[in-house]
């Protein structure tokens, strides 16, 4: 017999696959959002520290005296300080000058007009509350003026020149705080010379035109003295230099019969201290000898002697 044989394709099974969730990937999901909200919270705290910080210090720079100028005219402006709170001190001063103090008792804003003076000057403004918060302005200005003076330092004096629009009636000039010498001029213009005292000294003057208007000018001046200087001779055979001086003798020139010249450098040669003082000899030569001997100080301040000697 025959038998016939069926013979069946075998279908492919599809098998799905199921995805499963363990514990090992739950614990991953919340480790990975336990993180993330750490950082957004660190974040957050970060900006507002820093906000925080931002308000503080704009409020604390708020919270200082406000100063403000205001010009009122070519010559005078006027001063505005105020605060939230109570003033303790309010100042100004031009330049290096002493510093003039605003009344502020139980005030939270002061008001000052003040002048401006010729020439080139700073004003400097000075403010605190009752916090300890301070402000301070600084603010140059410059004003030709109607009167020009020059301090000029010439050896151990002072020149002073000045002119003007308008005929100038009078100076006055004092050295420090002692008391005023005036010098009457009627022109218009001026030129006074004054010796400098020994010393350190602050000179101040004043010149005044027909129309009363003003000029100050103030310097600060080194006085100096000359050196001392005398000839002497130690018989026949030679004259001898004397010479001295506090500050110490820089050089000493002389001269004989306007022919023959020599020149000692003894900041060269000689400690400071040694050239106090200085004595110096040299032959005469036979028959007149026409001497002249200058000396120099450490300040080129010089003093000039002459004398004939006859061998």
């Amino acid at each position: 017999m025959n038998q016939i044989l069926s013979v069946e394709s075998p279908k492919k099974e599809k098998k799905n696959k199921t995805r499963r969730t363990g514990p090992i990937e739950i614990e991953k999901i919340i480790k990975f959002f336990s993180i993330a909200i750490l950082l957004f919270g660190v974040f957050m705290i970060g900006s507002g520290s820093y906000s925080m910080y931002q308000d503080s210090k704009s409020e604390g720079e708020s919270n200082k005296p406000t100063i403000e100028i205001k010009e009122d005219a070519a010559t005078e402006i006027t001063l505005q300080i105020s605060s939230n709170k109570e003033l303790t001190k309010v100042t100004y001063h031009w330049n290096n000058e002493d510093e003039i103090e605003i009344d502020t008792k139980g005030k939270k804003k002061v008001e000052q007009k003040i002048e401006i003076p010729t020439g080139k000057n700073t004003l400097n403004i000075y403010a605190v509350d009752v916090n300890g918060k301070e402000s301070t302005c600084q603010r140059q200005y410059t004003i030709q003026g109607d009167i020009n003076v020059e301090l000029k330092v010439k050896g151990n004096n002072i020149k002073i020149t000045a002119n003007g629009k308008e005929q100038l009636s009078y100076m006055t000039y004092r050295w420090d705080d002692d008391e005023e010498t005036k010098v009457d001029i009627n022109s218009m213009q001026t030129e006074q010379t004054i010796e400098t005292p020994k010393g350190t000294h602050t000179l101040t003057v004043v010149m005044v035109d027909i129309n009363n208007k003003t000029e100050t000018k103030t310097q600060e001046v080194k006085g100096v003295t000359k050196p001392k200087v005398e000839i002497t001779t130690d018989g026949s055979a030679n004259f001898i230099i004397n010479a001295s001086d506090e500050e110490g003798i820089k050089k000493v020139e002389f001269v004989i019969n306007k022919e023959e010249q020599y020149v000692l450098n003894l900041d060269q040669v000689l400690p400071l201290e040694q050239r106090k003082e200085f004595q110096y000899s040299y032959p005469l030569k036979d028959g007149e000898n026409n001497l002249k001997v200058i000396v120099y100080n450490e300040s080129n301040i010089s003093e000039t002697y002459e004398v004939v000697v006859r061998k």
